[in-house]
């Protein structure tokens, strides 16, 4: 982050007083002059800092562990507020400071890849432009030749120039120019201009700066050019950073008397960003992604992807939880202080799980098990919050009974809750946190075998026990005595809310059967096993595929047996062949069949395992695999990969962000000539929540949705593969120091996930699947209390008046400032997808809340940051032109009618009582 972000935090913790300022200049008004028809040097210093990588964020913090990482975050902040309090020319940034301390550009230097829905985001929430440091290094050879580092990155294929992003990629990644660091944990020379002393140096160092400066100056098109003055974790001593650039500046500026064209000035991003604009350049346009990112021809950074699986997950589930609390506690009108804390305790620890080296699994074992234990101290705070708001909910509508339990299990996945497996009979809250009805299955872990499940209307609903699969009550760190799941439909749960089901000891047997046959399905999708026991066909309708799954994996290899000695580790993925390994040849199957739901238990080996259903009535296929413990014998990178007759044509779709679709070709690159010496690794993308083939002859579309964020590709016509799961014992060299061997309980990692298969028709397809990634995605959240708390409850709630159309998604709804309230509605499909339900869509937020009305809305831009009527964005010119969008919105704080086009999302401030 840049080093003055930190000053609001410093100013609050000491006490200090806001630095004076020009109260009449502002924003872009504030920037040091240019010089026209010099080159004028903007350096910017800043410190990257890192929430956690090589040690906990609390350890960076206060400067723990120095001899694993010379990095303490206080003395940064301090040392550099004071030195930023001395002297006003040193750029400021502060978010306290209102308006003319608000953020216009974005600053993502370490990520190892950019996609294109973050630049999307971006240019909604009012910023101007991006700054990135990494990018593909055959990408940036091309653009420095080119003179392409300054782009516009079209970041949407449906929002038109609302979504274009001035975009640039930094020229020495996100570091001081070579033999310029002069923090205290660098080694470079000081600057030592005392003419008198042995020591003198500045003709060297002024010559090989300016020759720096002029290197970088010929690989872009303005006058200008924009020095990083830091990196990670710099400015511990701030006042030896700055008297070093202050004497550079004075020595570079004085040359202009003898002729020199250079003007040096402190600068921020944002600064530049406004001379690069000034100068009226054309841009080129770009409207893919930065996927994959490589540094070398044989280090494709695509490992990270599936780096720490059950990480991943957690984060996901994380979300999940986050987003009914937040709903909760508006719905439920929640106003405790101590609720709040939790709400924003939730709130910050997903904040940080966002983190470069968090999400992607890139961090030490110690960091990432800290992770865990800040999402698990949300979650438990969180339950507090959810707890309150039902119960207000329940007292409003008059219930008098005792308070419920209404506890979460997260260990579900492995088929284990406390609360529900007693013999007691339970209570089971179903919380839908979607704006549309949902009849999801619910499975429960249960130790009995006779049950009678009831709902809000005292009704018997229809149930199934289904066995647990013996490589799940195998795991030695499962704490549970349930042998079986007990499965029911909550049918029609109500949008943003909630129905209740009691489940008693008592009633008849489960009918599920072993039987002995090959296949599973309904009357709308059915799979059938070869002999060898696995997946041969799949069919939905009229439509039949000849599909065969398989768990692979790619060995790893040793440095040694690599012509470059590159091994995989937790950023890179480097199969030691093309190849990928069967587990195994034949697969033991054991098929179990009852009214609700069909499932092939498949056992490959010790170490996997899979079981494939089918529901009644529904239309997609589940695949829950568990791979682990991986092997000690090497390492391994295990796959799922789906083969099938599509003549793909080298193509294959994978989701940006969970939103828009891209499409993406097998050894190639829209941008430039691309030389893959890894046709593996060098294929891989980030599937976050669907990746997807077409034969565009057959009309047919096979899609794939995963639970977690996953690498995958399609290395051949026909087929799609994703990583599950991966064990290695090299570190791959990239800082992290560490080979991926993740422990658990003291023995190799398991993980457990589920991919969901949807065959259909390429022109109606994606609507389906737009939706269940959604329910997914945001799954129905599962409170569990005493039957005996209970007594006569019959409760069902939304906390909306109307189900709102299925191409409109509540994405957040939660407490904002002075008793408002933050919504955002998002229009989840594109232009290009279902006919009906991509058409433009209304919504009335006076007919919105069952709870609350709505008496004014204003629309603020996509981050709640500033009034959408107040911003105001550069304009540039491009080649080819933007197309224009016509606004399909009301006027900001006018109306209560929202209108929302496809892949739009409008967010408001909304004043309720």
């Amino acid at each position: 982050m840049l080093v003055a972000s930190v000053l609001a935090f410093a100013l609050a913790v000491h006490g200090l007083p806001a630095p004076a300022q020009n109260k009449h200049k502002c924003g872009y008004q504030s920037c040091p002059e240019t010089k026209p028809g010099f080159l004028n040097v903007h350096l910017v210093p800043h410190s990257h800092d890192d929430v956690g990588w090589l040690k906990t964020v609390d350890q960076y913090y206060y400067g723990k562990f120095n001899d694993i990482q010379i990095a303490g975050v206080q003395y940064i902040i301090d040392s550099v507020v004071f030195e930023l309090m001395r002297d006003p020319s040193k750029r400021r940034l502060n978010d306290t400071f209102g308006e003319c301390g608000r953020p216009r550009v974005g600053w993502q230097i370490d990520p190892f890849g950019h996609s294109r829905e973050t630049a999307s985001i971006m240019a909604r929430m009012g910023f101007d432009g991006l700054f990135f440091g990494r990018l593909d290094y055959q990408d940036k050879n091309t653009r420095l030749q080119n003179r392409s580092m300054e782009l516009m990155w079209r970041a949407s294929a449906d929002l038109g120039s609302d979504a274009d992003l001035f975009t640039g990629a930094l020229f020495h990644h996100y570091t001081s120019p070579d033999g310029f660091c002069f923090d205290s944990t660098c080694t470079d020379d000081p600057i030592i201009d005392d003419v008198n002393s042995p020591e003198y140096n500045v003709p060297d160092q002024l010559a090989q700066f300016i020759s720096q400066v002029q290197e970088q100056a010929d690989s872009y098109k303005t006058n200008n050019v924009m020095l990083t003055m830091g990196g990670d974790f710099n400015y511990q001593e701030a006042q030896q950073n700055y008297k070093n650039m202050d004497k550079l500046i004075r020595l570079v500026n004085a040359m202009q008397k003898n002729g020199s064209n250079l003007h040096l000035m402190y600068s921020t991003p944002s600064c530049y960003l406004k001379a690069v604009h000034d100068a009226n350049l054309t841009l080129s346009v770009k409207s893919d992604d930065f996927f994959p990112y490589a540094s070398d021809e044989h280090s494709y950074w695509t490992g990270y992807f599936t780096s720490r699986p059950t990480h991943k997950r957690f984060e996901r589930l994380a979300n999940n939880f986050l987003q009914v609390c937040k709903q909760l506690s508006v719905t439920g009108n929640v106003t405790g202080e101590k609720e709040r804390e939790y709400l924003d305790a939730a709130r910050e620890a997903q904040g940080v799980l966002q983190h470069h080296d968090a999400i992607t699994g890139t961090a030490k074992q110690a960091v990432a098990d800290d992770y865990a234990r800040i999402l698990t101290e949300a979650i438990h705070g969180c339950q507090n919050v959810t707890k309150t708001a039902i119960h207000n909910l329940l007292e409003a509508a008059g219930w008098s009974g005792p308070r419920l339990e209404l506890e979460s299990c997260l260990l579900l996945n492995i088929s284990q809750c406390e609360a529900s497996e007693g013999r007691a009979g339970f209570l089971v809250t179903v919380y839908n946190p979607l704006g549309r009805p949902v009849s999801p299955y619910v499975r429960l872990p249960v130790s009995g075998r006779n049950y009678t499940v009831t709902d809000v209307n005292g009704m018997e609903v229809s149930w199934q026990l289904v066995p647990v699969p013996q490589s799940v009550r195998d795991l030695w760190y499962r704490k549970s005595k349930a042998s079986s799941e007990l499965v029911f439909r909550a049918e029609q749960l109500p949008p943003l809310g909630f129905s209740s089901f009691i489940v008693t000891p008592s009633g008849r047997q489960s009918d599920t059967a072993r039987v002995y046959r090959t296949h599973i399905g309904n009357e709308r999708v059915r799979v059938d096993l070869d002999a060898s026991g696995r997946p041969s066909n799949v069919a939905r309708g009229s439509a039949r595929l000849p599909l065969r799954q398989d768990l692979l994996y790619y060995a790893a290899a040793d440095g040694e047996d690599l012509a470059s000695g590159q091994v995989s580790g937790a950023y890179v993925f480097r199969p030691n062949a093309s190849r990928a390994y069967s587990v195994a040849a034949v697969v033991n199957t054991t098929v179990y069949a009852g009214p609700l739901v069909e499932e092939i238990h498949q056992v490959f080996s010790e170490w996997v395992s899979q079981v494939i259903r089918v529901y009644k009535d529904e239309d997609f296929v589940e695949f829950e695999w568990q791979v682990g413990p991986i092997p000690d014998d090497s390492g391994k990178e295990v796959i799922s990969r789906f083969s099938t007759s599509l003549a793909s044509q080298g193509e294959f779709r994978t989701d940006s962000n969970g939103r828009e679709s891209l499409l993406r070709r097998r050894n190639h690159r829209p941008t430039w000539s691309v030389q893959l010496e890894e046709p593996v690794s060098g294929n891989y993308y980030p599937v976050t929540s669907v990746i997807a083939l077409q034969d565009e002859g057959a009309g047919l579309r096979l899609a794939v949705l995963t639970d977690r964020a996953q690498g995958g590709s399609s290395l051949r016509d026909g087929q799609l593969e994703l990583m599950v799961h991966r064990r290695l014992f090299h570190d791959d060299g990239f800082g992290v120091g560490e080979e991926l061997n993740e422990m658990d309980f003291d023995q190799p990692l398991v993980a457990r996930g589920k991919h969901y298969l949807l065959l259909g028709d390429t022109a109606s397809a994606i609507s389906r699947e737009r939706l269940l990634a959604q329910e997914t995605l945001l799954a129905p959240w599962l409170f569990f209390s005493s039957s005996r708390a209970a007594g006569q409850w019959e409760k069902q709630m939304s906390g909306l008046k109307l189900a709102l159309p299925r191409n409109v998604h509540v994405l957040t709804l939660e407490p904002w400032k002075d008793g408002t309230v933050l919504l955002r509605l998002e229009h989840i499909f594109q232009q290009s997808e279902d006919s009906s339900l991509s058409q433009a869509v209304t919504v009335n937020l006076q007919e919105f809340f069952s709870t609350m009305t709505v008496v004014s809305a204003r629309e603020t831009t996509l981050d709640g940051n500033q009034w959408l009527s107040a911003t105001r964005r550069m304009q540039w010119r491009t080649d080819p032109p933007a197309a224009r969008q016509e606004e399909a919105t009301s006027s900001p704080g006018d109306s209560l009618e929202v209108s929302l086009r496809p892949m739009q999302i409008r967010t408001f401030v909304l004043e309720v009582k």
